[in-house]
């Protein structure tokens, strides 16, 4: 039985933190026995706004090898870095020439990010939405797991592919029916852990591009560090924790991490600090903060004292990868009409 596709990426910009591990990462590794795993670090996107370029490179082999330390086995998983796999530039390209403007300008994380760059704002920034919807839809991905945050973008990927690319250009068999060109995706919403949000404000979601690094655990953070940010998390005046009270978004929060990190169920972690003041529970989510982290921050650190080794799992992930691209990529190229490769002899 072929099993479904699944693609997945983050950028390499900024420290992976916890909520990237247990609201993705943490259920692509669960991914892997059922689905066909594909999983890219997006250093094209990093790039949509302002960046180190002395960064870039070490900062995605650094989340590579988080990819790895949280469980991604590349063995059964297809691990690539995105821009070394050309299709991706190409194809966003030719999508590009079908998307209308009004579709890109409608994105609400574009309106939302124009606003804080104002007249520095890129192109590129615009753009991203197609370059991801290139990501999806050159490897044929059934499922794309993705945020509420997220939803707008695959549903841009679906309607360049269904309206723009397949009912447009597609060619047809014997009997006049239309071939699709590109598999059209479908969402794959993980809830669980999907949404932990900041340490400072339990109504906004854990952001790497929060200013503020109180706002977050990050992977590699040390056990001092870890402690002394959730000492510092916003809390509330009420004794006792609880979940589902919307009056109390930090309870929520603190609560369902302490459930996700010590792998308790939620009925456990909510029965356990129903009458836990805020002094007695923060040393417990330290700890389960620590101790979780510990095997994952140990692997990664092996990882990386092998660079050649690392590098090795990208090669053979961008040869894995660019061979499905490559093909993807030709489809479309032959259904616009463009001039084919010749071939050898």
């Amino acid at each position: 039985m072929v099993r479904p596709r699944v693609l997945s990426g983050v950028q390499p910009t900024g420290s992976l933190h916890l909520g990237n591990w247990l609201g993705a990462i943490r259920n692509w590794v669960d991914l892997q026995g059922s689905h066909d795993t594909f999983f890219c670090v997006v250093d094209l996107h990093a790039i949509t706004v302002p960046h180190d370029p002395a960064r870039l490179a070490e900062d995605t082999l650094a989340t590579a090898a988080l990819y790895l330390a949280c469980g991604i086995d590349p063995t059964r998983s297809t691990v690539f870095v995105q821009s070394q796999v050309s299709a991706h530039s190409e194809l966003a390209w030719l999508l590009n020439c079908v998307t209308p403007l009004n579709w890109l300008e409608r994105m609400i994380q574009f309106k939302e990010k124009a606003l804080k760059q104002g007249d520095n704002v890129s192109v590129g920034l615009l753009d991203y939405p197609v370059l991801m919807a290139a990501d999806i839809l050159l490897y044929d991905a059934a499922l794309v797991p993705v945020g509420e945050d997220q939803k707008q973008h695959l549903e841009l990927a679906r309607d360049i592919a269904q309206q723009r690319i397949n009912a447009r250009f597609a060619p047809r068999d014997a009997s006049g029916e239309p071939i699709s060109i590109l598999r059209v995706p479908e969402p794959l919403i993980l809830k669980q852990g999907a949404r932990v949000m900041s340490l400072t404000d339990g109504s906004s979601k854990m952001s790497k591009s929060d200013p503020n690094e109180g706002s977050r655990i990050n992977l590699l953070d040390p056990p001092e560090l870890i402690t002394k940010k959730i000492k510092r998390a916003k809390t509330d005046p009420v004794m006792g924790l609880e979940f589902g009270n919307p009056e109390r978004p930090e309870a929520d929060n603190l609560l369902g991490l302490y459930a996700l990190l010590s792998g308790r169920s939620a009925d456990q972690a909510a029965a356990e600090c129903a009458q836990m003041g805020w002094g007695q529970f923060k040393p417990l989510l330290a700890e389960a903060a620590v101790e979780a982290l510990r095997p994952l921050q140990q692997r990664y650190a092996e990882l990386r004292a092998d660079r050649p080794a690392l590098e090795a799992v990208l090669q053979q992930g961008r040869e894995r990868a660019a061979a499905v691209a490559d093909a993807t990529l030709a489809r479309v190229k032959d259904a616009l009409g463009f001039l084919p490769l010749p071939t050898d002899g």
